[in-house]
């Protein structure tokens, strides 16, 4: 799946590595969440069960207040617990670079520390990151037991092939048959989360094409084949 981002027919195979990464910095990771935070949208807690289930884990921490130390370095756990397992984490990374590979626009997921910011996401004591922890958590442990009961792995010890074996099954809500329905529903739920973290990094940033704010001397408009396809014409001068 390219980083262009047009969702296929199926999910091609792809080598996939799973490493055991350093964290990044809590700062790092804060300036993620002002990134993505107002681009995604709630998601729905009855996915797995119109009741949190028993097995995740309640969240008792408060949050970072109103007025957060963007300038000052924090150390994961400082402000609150993340709480995905070793063995979630490893479902997850691996999840993450089967959606986001690595290809000629950019590093895999993996490479570009996305599990952090999902971690750190699913973790907040928040009202929206607690609908998607709702998701998130029980889908990573649909995805392992799935994997154990067609290939006696976990997720991410399959092959290539068979961790697209089950992704095809759950990438598309609209196709997904009846039994695949709500794991269909964490598998889109998990996409936009790992690509809204991934497009917030330097080299999502690249595969895109965005440079950012830059200064500039003159103002050259839109380019014009911008123009053209719009059916507009510069009128600044």
């Amino acid at each position: 799946m390219s980083h262009d981002y047009q969702e296929p027919e199926s999910l091609s195979a792809v080598p996939i590595t799973v490493n055991h990464l350093p964290r990044l910095p809590r700062r790092t990771v804060f300036k993620w969440f002002v990134a993505v935070a107002t681009a995604l949208k709630l998601g729905d807690a009855s996915v797995f069960g119109a009741e949190p289930l028993s097995s995740i884990p309640l969240v008792s921490a408060t949050g970072y207040g109103g007025d957060p130390r963007l300038n000052q370095a924090y150390s994961p756990g400082d402000v609150w617990p993340l709480t995905l397992s070793r063995v979630q984490r490893a479902a997850a990374t691996a999840l993450a670079d089967v959606i986001l590979p690595a290809d000629n626009l950019g590093p895999a997921a993996s490479e570009v520390h996305v599990i952090d910011f999902v971690d750190e996401w699913v973790s907040a004591p928040y009202a929206a990151q607690r609908l998607d922890r709702e998701i998130v958590l029980p889908g990573l442990d649909w995805l392992d037991a799935e994997a154990d009961s067609r290939f006696q792995r976990v997720f991410a010890e399959l092959a290539p092939e068979q961790q697209n074996a089950i992704c095809d099954d759950i990438c598309f809500v609209q196709d997904a048959t009846d039994e695949f329905r709500s794991a269909a529903r964490f598998f889109s739920r998990f996409r936009s989360l790992a690509a809204a973290a991934y497009y917030a990094t330097p080299p999502g940033w690249e595969a895109i094409g965005y440079v950012g704010n830059q200064p500039s001397s003159t103002y050259d408009g839109p380019p014009q084949e911008v123009l053209t396809r719009l059916g507009v014409q510069q009128t600044v001068s």
